[in-house]
């Protein structure tokens, strides 16, 4: 839809993941299915950490935070993602619009900054162990996350008021399935300068930033595992490390694949499924890779299951 100069937009259509309804039915039983693991596999790691005073640690802190957020991630755009691809109404309001995109870009930086403060925390407890809890301490920790929240919020706040002052008057068709910044640029019809320039600078550097602590933290890490003399010992600090490596991997690949590839090689296909990957995909994974390769969880999760049965059992 060609919209005039003087029309004002009231709300957006999102172009979605398929037009084919036969693909809809089944692309909803998907994501439902996806997002449904996702809330149960973050809420149980919730659980089991805050319920096992022996996982009080800056580590499972973290993780307990890192799922949380994942679970807020996945929450501000699958719902309305389900809701478009089960009813064919693809349309949003201006409002929630926006909300969305605050809220998107709030988590999706917090998630980035969350990873660079976890990577920091193993490099401590890995090269500097004998001053880990005097360095990682409590209010350090509590500190350091209630930083990188405010600067979320503030990064989230700044692109929504600068987005929220363009005129939309091209197009009120979005070529994604969420209210993301840049297809949602494309639309306006006013020179988009200050935005991408602030994009650019400030929102790579709580990308980048974020992406060169957790390259530095583990060369850093793998330099003094290979200088362990016990194999033991460097399998059992691999094997720690391993789980946040692999979330790291997952997560930043598909955004830096999305976001920082060549302009030549832009598709909005693959920016669909790297969106996927990181928005979807990851968050829901993420408890399975930590719970499936960290002992101390699959311990405090074997003990949960335990008592549920044994109160089941003794209740019946």
């Amino acid at each position: 839809m060609e919209w005039r100069n003087q029309t004002t937009v009231t709300e957006f259509v999102l172009e979605g993941l398929t037009d084919q309804e036969e693909l809809s039915n089944v692309l909803f039983v998907l994501f439902l299915t996806m997002y449904s693991i996702n809330l149960l596999g973050n809420g149980t790691m919730i659980s089991i950490i805050s319920g096992n005073s022996q996982l009080h640690t800056p580590m499972y802190l973290f993780l307990c935070v890192l799922s949380s957020v994942d679970m807020c991630l996945t929450s501000v755009t699958v719902p309305k993602m389900l809701s478009n691809l089960i009813s064919g109404k693809k349309t949003i309001s201006f409002s929630n619009c926006f909300t969305q995109l605050c809220f998107f870009i709030a988590f999706a930086i917090e998630e980035c900054m969350l990873l660079s403060i976890m990577a920091y925390d193993r490099y401590v407890a890995v090269c500097n162990p004998l001053h880990y809890i005097t360095i990682m301490n409590k209010k350090a920790c509590l500190s350091t996350v209630f930083a990188s929240l405010i600067i979320s919020i503030l990064h989230a706040s700044l692109h929504t008021l600068l987005a929220l002052r363009l005129p939309f008057c091209r197009s009120n068709k979005i070529q994604h399935f969420f209210c993301d910044l840049t297809p949602l640029l494309q639309l306006s019809c006013k020179h988009t300068s200050i935005n991408e320039l602030v994009i650019f600078t400030e929102a790579s550097v709580l990308i980048i930033g974020p992406f060169l602590i957790i390259l530095i933290s583990y060369i850093c890490i793998i330099k003094t595992i290979l200088k362990m003399h016990s194999a033991g010992g460097r399998y059992k600090t691999f094997s720690t490390c391993s789980s946040h490596f692999m979330v790291v991997t997952l997560y930043y690949g598909s955004i830096l694949f999305m976001y920082f590839r060549p302009s030549s090689s832009y598709s909005m296909e693959k920016d669909k499924i790297a969106s996927v990957v990181y928005n979807v995909l990851s968050p829901m994974l993420n408890p399975f890779i930590y719970s499936l390769r960290n002992k101390d969880v699959k311990i405090a999760l074997k003990r949960s299951l335990q008592r549920k049965v044994s109160i089941f059992q003794r209740a019946n």
